[in-house]
C-alpha cells in the first residue's frame, strides 16, 4: 500500500510521529482484511489490538512516500499475528517495522469470537516469507 506522509503527520523533530506509524499499522491492516476477507466473514468479524511491538530504524519525513507491506504469522481460532513493514519508497530503507496481535470479535455482540480454519488458512502465509522478512530487519 502508497502512503504518503503529510504535513499534519510531522513533529516538532520534524519527521514522522510514532504515533502516525501505529496508524499505518492499521490502516495496512484493515486494508489486507478487507482485500482478502469474504462478505460474510468482514460482517461477522471486528478486530481488536491487544499488543504493538514497533522498531523505528529511520526517520520518515515530510515528502517522503511510504510503501506499507502486511502479512500474518502465527494465526489461530482467536489470535492473529500480523507483521508490517513501512519502507521508504525511494530508496527501499526499512523505517519501521511492526508486529502486532488483533483478536476477532463478533460484530454485534462485542465478545471473543472464533476465527474459522478457513479465514485463517487464507490470510497466513508460508514460514519462508517469514523468515526471509525477519532476515531483512
Amino acid at each position: 500500500m502508497a502512503i504518503a506522509v503529510e504535513p499534519a503527520d510531522i513533529d516538532v523533530l520534524g519527521h514522522v510521529n510514532n504515533v502516525v506509524y501505529v496508524r499505518w499499522v492499521q490502516d495496512i491492516a484493515v486494508a489486507h482484511w478487507r482485500a482478502v476477507a469474504s462478505a460474510a466473514d468482514q460482517e461477522r468479524l471486528r478486530w481488536i489490538v491487544v499488543r504493538h511491538e514497533i522498531d523505528y530504524r529511520q526517520a520518515a519525513r515530510l515528502g517522503d512516500a511510504i510503501l506499507a507491506r502486511t502479512w500474518v504469522g502465527a494465526a489461530t481460532r482467536i489470535k492473529f499475528e500480523r507483521h508490517t513493514e513501512l519502507l521508504r519508497a525511494s530508496d527501499g530503507c526499512l523505517l519501521a517495522k511492526a508486529r502486532t496481535v488483533w483478536c476477532p470479535i463478533d460484530a454485534v455482540t462485542g465478545k471473543l469470537a472464533s476465527v474459522s480454519a478457513d479465514v485463517r488458512a487464507a490470510f497466513s502465509v508460508a514460514e519462508e516469507a517469514n523468515r526471509a522478512a525477519d532476515k531483512r530487519g
